[in-house]
């Protein structure tokens, strides 16, 4: 999931930047789109970025449970090689790990695992399924080419529509 509508924050921090009310709702819109597949995650990594962290309470307020979160600062400006990096280090027992970070990274490694490009708007979420564990996830990017098939498959996407302000 990429984080919902930021504002600016002018000669401040970009990680300091907070999700504006279009940000808000559309926070909760995600969480409750997720709600309605019954997605409940088993691990969510979420970036230590304000605007992430925001997201992931307005999500997480909308599940029918409480997952286990990890906030981790290597989000923050990670690509998406990192990413598969970073994951790659989930434990063996997590079957469902929710990432809530940023672009481009969140449209590059959904490219990257599926194959396809995807547009990736503010508070996107994309369900992907791995074939390939976690631990095979590390050093990916490099030997995609030769892998046969891809390694994810997009089962199912969501993006706010439209909305003013």
């Amino acid at each position: 999931m990429r984080h919902a509508k930021a504002g600016e924050l002018p000669g401040g921090p970009d990680a300091e930047r907070a999700l504006r009310p279009r940000g808000h709702r559309n926070a909760v819109a995600a969480g409750q789109w997720l709600a309605s597949r019954g997605v409940l995650p088993d691990l969510v990594l979420c970036s230590s970025a304000r605007r992430a962290r925001q997201t992931w309470q307005h999500v997480s307020g909308e599940l029918a449970g409480q997952p286990k979160v990890a906030t981790d600062p290597r989000l923050y400006q990670a690509d998406a090689g990192d990413l598969l990096d970073i994951f790659s280090e989930t434990p063996p027992d997590v079957r469902s790990l929710m990432y809530v970070g940023h672009n481009p990274a969140a449209a590059d490694l959904v490219e990257m695992l599926t194959g396809s490009p995807v547009e990736f708007p503010t508070a996107a979420v994309a369900i992907l399924v791995l074939a390939v564990s976690w631990t095979d996830l590390a050093g990916l990017p490099g030997a995609a080419a030769g892998l046969p098939g891809t390694p994810a498959e997009l089962t199912a996407f969501w993006f706010p529509q439209a909305d003013v302000g």
